[in-house]
């Protein structure tokens, strides 16, 4: 057995145990490691301490029983092992920034930390090669787009660092954008019935630190609607990353997290590094079929002889 793959089961356990009381022996026993090397390498390979995870696994699995407001926030905070409201409202506050009530009281979408799949750093598959891991299937293949194509919609700054989705906890300022753009939708003229949503990333003009997204859906080419951001994707070869997961939420958190972690690996074994702009084509869900598709232009790299 690899040591990722030790670290894996003892991943799996925490995931399915969230709400009982979970010792370093007994995870050290399930992945066959001694207690002081366990925590080493959980460490290395998770990027955080044993305990600092659990604790934000559970307070995202809080997060989504906070949805049901028929759940009292005490409640909450007893099954996930906080000691009281004011430990758990702490704990979610150093976390997210907010308090539970704000939360639940607000239309928040909040930035969790992820439950990863070390396989995805370890397991590599050539383009139109399907990979399948926890429910979700990512696959990278080339797509050219033989005329360009336009899209309208919202454009504001975001923090850099809410692109390291998975990793990061804080309040989704995409998420907000989306929301806002939908509310809107159906007054922005031009847009083409059945088009694709299209979430674009690019540099700009944002001040440091931050970049522009745009989140916004398919409109006939060349059309511009007063108030609102334009973004043309250009005739090109691109390189698509595809993946489908079980629902739309899983979709949009951690299938999105985890397909980047597999291409970042994917795009440096291949020689090869993109421009500036990166976007997110979103596709028609169904009860059976959630997918999207990061779009990117492919740039080799060469290296010196």
């Amino acid at each position: 057995m690899h040591a990722w793959e030790a670290i894996q089961k003892s991943i799996e356990y925490i995931e399915e145990n969230l709400t009982q009381e979970i010792q370093i022996e007994e995870l050290a026993s399930i992945a066959g490691l001694s207690p002081f090397y366990f925590q080493r390498l959980f460490t290395r390979l998770v990027k955080k301490p044993v305990y600092e995870y659990i604790k934000l696994r559970r307070l995202a699995q809080a997060v989504n029983e906070l949805k049901g407001k028929e759940v009292r926030i005490l409640d909450v905070a007893i099954n996930y092992g906080f000691s009281s409201h004011a430990n758990f409202t702490r704990a979610f506050k150093e976390t997210y920034g907010i308090t539970p009530e704000e939360y639940r009281t607000g239309k928040i979408h909040l930035n969790q930390f992820v439950k990863p799949e070390l396989v995805l750093n370890y397991v590599m598959v050539d383009e139109n090669v399907p990979l399948i891991t926890d429910g979700i299937v990512i696959e990278v293949k080339r797509k050219k787009l033989e005329v360009p194509r336009s899209y309208i919609g919202i454009a504001r700054e975001i923090p850099i660092a809410e692109l390291m989705g998975g990793t990061t906890t804080s309040v989704s300022v995409t998420g907000k954008l989306w929301d806002d753009f939908h509310s809107v939708k159906s007054q922005i003229p031009y847009l083409v019935k059945g088009g694709n949503e299209f979430g674009a990333l690019y540099i700009g003009e944002a001040k440091e630190g931050h970049c522009i997204y745009m989140a916004g859906a398919e409109a006939e080419y060349g059309a511009s609607a007063e108030g609102y951001s334009t973004f043309e994707l250009p005739a090109n070869e691109y390189l698509v990353c595809g993946f489908e997961a079980e629902n739309f939420d899983e979709l949009i958190n951690s299938a999105v997290y985890k397909a980047q972690t597999f291409m970042e690996r994917w795009m440096k074994k291949h020689n090869l590094t993109t421009t500036d702009f990166a976007g997110e084509m979103y596709y028609t869900s169904t009860t059976d079929h959630v997918y999207l598709e990061h779009w990117m232009i492919p740039i080799s790299i060469f290296k010196a002889q």
